[in-house]
């Protein structure tokens, strides 16, 4: 089935300050001209006061419903006109207008609106349990995709809701896209670990491609809101963390991640340092040292750089030879 887009309204649109001033003048006339009726038929003149009734009766009806044709719209904001059932275009000049009253008219609104998505529970690429949550700004793009290709009765919270209001379709549509937008997390956290344990593969995480990550969620929305004319201004991740049952667990195995990673800093400092004085003692003479004193040396000075506790320092004068 080919699928339409929206486009502008080319009917009749007059000038809503002028047509309430025809409108106010039709009705005084109207009034005027039953009351006048009236004082015919009080006066014998039935067949002309009937017919003048008649006239004003009608004009009343007419005026009664031209009343509603206006339409009065702010700054992104839109109506979607429709002629008994069929497409007529979206209005979404700004101001204050009057079109044929016999036009359906369903207000929309084109601001942007921002969804903060409650953290959800998914498995990433590992198997780890983790939850996440995303926070989206969209707006309406396609008023015509956004009210005929998506059924926002059955959004609804309640079936009778659906009508004219644009509260109740926008926030039918927004439904529409906490479910997507649920899918598309799901689906784009399941392609990453939440974090690169090995620290050798050097692919993309969770926690380390946050750019990369929420780039690929905006796609993937985008592919999802297309089909109700939404598009997505920014998509990004705003929750991560590892799921309550194994959180503690994780944490401990970061803990002793970051211990050995900051043990091998110490180890290589200390060997640096090692290394420096028995140069410095052998450049400056100032002891001559045998391997195996050159062992105890390295080992004490280890020892003490290494250490967590502060050493405590033993004079020993007789050990050291000249």
């Amino acid at each position: 089935m080919e699928t339409k887009n929206e486009f502008s309204f080319k009917g009749t649109a007059l000038n809503g300050f002028l047509m309430l001033f025809v409108n106010l003048a039709v009705l005084i006339l109207s009034i005027v001209g039953i009351i006048y009726s009236i004082v015919l038929l009080d006066d014998s003149n039935g067949a002309q006061g009937g017919w003048l009734l008649g006239a004003c009766g009608l004009l009343l009806l007419v005026n009664i419903i031209c009343w509603c044709g206006f339409l009065m719209l702010e700054p992104n904001e839109a109506r979607v006109l429709t002629w008994f059932g069929k497409y007529s275009g979206t209005f979404t000049r700004t101001g204050f207008y009057w079109v044929n009253p016999f036009y359906g008219a369903k207000k929309l609104s084109l601001r942007a609106r921002n969804l903060d998505a409650e953290p959800i529970k998914v498995n990433d690429k590992t198997g780890n349990p983790v939850m996440i949550g995303l926070v989206l700004v969209w707006k309406l793009k396609d008023t015509y995709k956004a009210m005929f290709e998506v059924d926002s009765q059955t959004m609804a919270s309640s079936p009778t809701e659906i009508g004219g209001s644009a509260k109740s379709i926008m926030n039918a549509l927004e439904k529409f896209v906490r479910v997507q937008s649920d899918a598309a997390l799901r689906q784009v956290a399941g392609q990453y670990a939440y974090d690169d344990e090995d620290a050798q593969t050097n692919e993309p995480t969770l926690r380390s491609s946050a750019d990369e990550i929420n780039e690929q969620l905006e796609q993937k929305l985008d592919e999802r809101l297309a089909l109700a004319g939404i598009e997505v201004v920014e998509a990004r991740i705003n929750y991560l963390a590892y799921a309550p049952e194994i959180a503690a667990v994780m944490l401990r195995r970061q803990q002793a991640s970051a211990i050995i990673t900051a043990r091998e800093k110490i180890v290589e400092g200390a060997v640096s340092m090692v290394k420096m004085a028995l140069q410095k003692l052998s450049d400056e003479d100032v002891v001559e040292l045998d391997d195996d004193k050159k062992a105890a040396m390295v080992s004490n000075l280890m020892v003490v750089l290494c250490g967590d506790d502060s050493a405590q320092p033993v004079v020993n004068a007789g050990t050291l030879n000249h």
